[in-house]
């Protein structure tokens, strides 16, 4: 297993190369890190986890015209051209399928712990103080407004929705990052997000504080 973990990181550090710092090799790394010591304590199979973490955003759709087909197929790819059994690469596939935030509105009917490992990992490091740089970073990636007082702060009702909906970053805390923590399926994972979202909530107390001032 280590000798295609290492090329795994090897290939996702050169795709990633010149990636939104959002979604770079460091937060491959960080969900990466996450996933193994959920793992710990939840179990689940290693490889299969670690491998879903290392390319869940190997090609991920908001950077690619919406199409959700590419990451898992490149993974696919990749996995294959490496003599990895039909089952992992078949596992390690809808793991990046179903990962993504907004598939809770519509689910192929994939489920695992190994998938809710990765979707957990994935999700911490949205919360907390990297949570909220990322947010603003990518705000900024699309020139996005750091917030509009003009809209209400509401959640969008489904995936079509959500992917079309253009909203400032601090709506983006709204629609997802408050809600992240009532969507982690592990045990550990939740005890790992309580301190990120009281950060959160910290944060937008500040925020608001001063934006009225």
């Amino acid at each position: 297993m280590n000798e295609l973990l290492e090329k795994v990181e090897k290939y996702v550090t050169r795709e990633l190369e010149n990636a939104e710092a959002g979604h770079d090799i460091w937060h491959i790394r960080r969900v990466v890190k996450n996933a193994r010591k959920i793992a710990e304590k939840e179990g689940g199979n290693l490889e299969i986890i670690l491998l879903g973490a290392w390319l869940h955003d190997i090609a991920d759709a908001k950077f690619y015209d919406g199409n959700e087909e590419i990451g898992p197929r490149k993974a696919a790819e990749f996995l294959q051209s490496n003599g990895v059994a039909p089952d992992t690469v078949f596992h390690v596939e809808n793991i990046i399928r179903n990962i993504s935030f907004k598939n809770h509105f519509n689910t192929n009917g994939f489920e695992s712990l190994e998938l809710h490992i990765v979707r957990d990992a994935d999700r911490l490091d949205a919360m907390g103080a990297i949570g909220v740089a990322r947010a603003f970073h990518f705000g900024g990636y699309k020139n996005n407004p750091i917030y509009r007082p003009d809209i209400p702060l509401h959640q969008p009702v489904d995936a079509e929705t959500y992917k079309k909906y253009r909203r400032s970053t601090i709506h983006h805390f709204y629609d997802k990052l408050l809600h992240l923590k009532d969507m982690l399926h592990t045990e550990t994972a939740k005890k790992m997000a309580e301190e990120r979202h009281r950060f959160l909530e910290l944060f937008l107390d500040r925020f608001f504080k001063e934006w009225d001032e």
